[in-house]
């Protein structure tokens, strides 16, 4: 059972702080109120939007409450409430039951799933050389240098290959499921910290239910099984967060997190930085200058003990970067922060350009199913915006998300580390009864719910028939079933019990995952061009051969057929190669079959064609197709 709120602490200048805000009474002077003040003892009863933070205030006990759709309902709620209670009665089943939610969304494909160009391969490739190098500083694809992110995530994903080799797993190297392991990690740590984080805003009944939203969105899926940087990043920002949230909301207190919650923040930062440089200070360093802006004063950071904090990130990782300098001479940094990081500030790097507005309008998607949740909490957040809670989460949210969307290098994951904050707005504005159907287009906003899982089994049966002319079953009918489910949480919130709704969003996103990535995708073999192209590699009766490729340059391919893997130019090239002797094999893109077949007949006799793959490149948006030649010794005797 929760209490209605949390004991109110003075913070700097005399204004209050809740660690779980909720009704609280002004003991200073209404203004307007002809001088008179509440009576002693007497529960304010105004929203959220309409208390002022300047005045000290001390909470009122309240009756406790069962649902947090009661202020707007009254209700005792149904089934899905009534579950929610059950799973949030104490921290131990609310984190067994966010974990549960986390295998469910996570692992369906997690291993099926090929690797994903461009990025995904990369990482894994890179440190796929590190354990055949023994190099640990050092971070290089193929030949090449690859001075862009810092160590973090090579070293996370080569300590799960190798225990994956250690237990006997077969071709651990080349088993991308384990190097997406910290991903998976990164990502169930997230939604586990969004809990933590939403407690100093929520009780443990609306933490639970922010951490699910978070946690069942179609963003953190997606990147919870990707060997990348994103998930692992989004749960040290969510940690540091978290610990910056509880500094704002308990200042004046003697010392307002603990020696956890000063870990946290530290810990998180360190650890960020090692994974994706600049990003953790960037999105926790945006918020603290905002409300040390808000509060004119900065004061309420001092509990943090920054200089031990420092001392302690500067300890973890400048080892590594000190290393890194030495062994690269500086092209590192001149690399990472030069060319990398501003390349993506000055110009659509790698081709990924959008416009200002651009996450803003995949929102909507990518935040499914809280998206709409979020969107209808947009005017209480506004009327709320003076109040600690929302004036934290706006300041976690909006400034970061301008700059990001002012950026012109844009994909959809680099907002993720703002999705905890958005999910625990839109349950702090469902607290408050601002989640109510009588808004102004309430109920279409809400039809997004329904209707993006229904978009995706049409889309999905569309894409199978006419990339592989067949039309998958299951997955589409799963996702179905998630509309049906979608569709009353648009009921529910269309009659006012917008838990309800919430609850039952969250319900059909756990059948998403495993209708997309489980179902769906292991049945589209025109997705899978690598793989393909590697299992031909596999079929020779010849051990290791040497392979090469003309016109296919995609990562996934190096990832999976090795680190030797050749790029060849022109058909003459492709010849040459495959008359250098032994066991050798070409794959021929269909641009490139004309000159191939020319330099062939140049040279005389030339190698056998061992297969054909045709497929569609996700990367490049366009049909493919290869034929394989080979030459193969005889065999000793023959």
């Amino acid at each position: 059972m929760e209490a209605a709120g949390a004991r109110g602490k003075r913070g700097i200048g005399g204004r209050p702080s809740f660690d779980n805000p909720g009704r609280i009474i002004d003991t200073a002077r209404r203004r307007g109120g002809g001088g008179r003040r509440p009576v002693a003892g007497a529960c304010e009863t105004r929203p959220l939007h309409e208390r002022r933070t300047r005045h000290p205030r001390r909470t009122c006990p309240g009756p406790a409450v069962t649902s947090l759709a009661d202020p707007a309902t009254g209700s005792a709620g149904g089934a899905p409430e009534r579950a929610l209670a059950a799973l949030s009665a104490s921290h131990l089943r609310a984190c067994a039951s966010l974990l549960l939610l986390c295998l469910v969304c996570f692992l369906p494909g997690f291993a099926s799933l090929q690797p994903m160009d461009r990025d995904e391969p990369r990482f894994a490739q890179a440190t796929k050389q590190m354990l055949e190098t023994g190099d640990l500083v050092d971070i290089r694809f193929q030949g090449e240098a690859r001075h862009k992110k810092p160590v973090g995530i090579y070293w996370a994903q080569a300590l799960a290959v190798s225990a994956g080799e250690a237990l006997g797993v077969p071709q651990a190297r080349r088993t991308i499921a384990l190097y997406r392991i910290p991903s998976l990690i990164g990502a169930s740590a997230a939604v586990l910290l969004a809990y933590w984080t939403a407690l100093a805003f929520l009780g443990r009944r609306g933490a639970l239910l922010a951490a699910a939203l978070f946690g069942a969105c179609l963003m953190l899926s997606a990147e919870a099984r990707l060997a990348k940087t994103d998930a692992l990043l989004c749960a040290c920002t969510t940690a540091t967060l978290g610990a910056l949230a509880r500094l704002w909301l308990r200042r004046g207190e003697a010392d307002p997190l603990g020696h956890g919650g000063r870990l946290a923040l530290w810990g998180g930062m360190a650890l960020g930085i090692l994974v994706k440089g600049p990003m953790v200070p960037f999105f926790a360093g945006l918020p603290a200058l905002a409300l040390c802006l808000h509060a004119r004063d900065w004061r309420w950071l001092r509990p943090a003990r920054p200089l031990p904090g420092l001392a302690l990130v500067v300890a973890v990782v400048a080892p590594w970067f000190l290393a890194i300098a030495w062994k690269s001479g500086g092209a590192f940094f001149a690399e990472a922060v030069g060319k990398d990081m501003m390349g993506k500030v000055g110009g659509g790097a790698e081709k990924h350009f959008a416009p200002p507005g651009a996450y803003l309008a995949a929102f909507f998607g990518t935040f499914w199913p809280g998206a709409a949740f979020a969107a209808l909490s947009v005017p209480f957040a506004w009327r709320a915006r003076r109040s600690d809670p929302v004036a934290f989460l706006l300041a976690w949210i909006v400034p970061a998300w301008i700059i990001l969307e002012l950026v012109p290098t844009k994909l959809p994951h680099y907002v993720l580390p703002l999705m905890p904050a958005v999910a625990i707005l839109a349950v702090l504005a469902l607290r408050e009864g601002a989640l109510t159907p009588q808004r102004r287009g309430a109920r279409w906003v809400a039809l997004l719910v329904p209707a993006i899982p229904a978009g995706l089994a049409i889309g999905l049966a569309v894409a199978a028939w006419r990339l592989d002319g067949a039309l998958p079953v299951a997955g589409p009918v799963l996702l179905l079933a998630a509309s049906a489910v979608a569709v009353l949480s648009w009921r529910s919130l269309s009659t006012g019990a917008a838990e309800r709704a919430m609850t039952l969003a969250v319900l059909a996103a756990l059948l998403v995952p495993g209708a997309v990535f489980g179902l769906t995708q292991a049945h589209l073999p025109a997705l899978k061009v690598s793989p393909r192209l590697a299992a031909l590699r596999d079929a020779l009766p010849c051990r290791d051969p040497l392979v090469a490729s003309l016109g296919y340059r995609e990562p996934s391919l190096v990832f999976l057929v090795g680190t030797d893997l050749a790029m060849l130019n022109d058909g003459p090239e492709a010849v040459a190669f495959l008359r250098g002797g032994g066991c050798r094999l070409v794959f021929v893109e269909s641009r490139f079959q004309v000159g191939y077949d020319a330099a062939a007949q140049a040279a005389g006799a030339g190698p056998r064609e061992v297969g054909t793959v045709s497929g569609f490149n996700i990367n490049g948006g366009r049909p493919l197709s290869f034929r394989a030649y080979a030459t193969i010794p005889e065999a000793p005797g023959r």
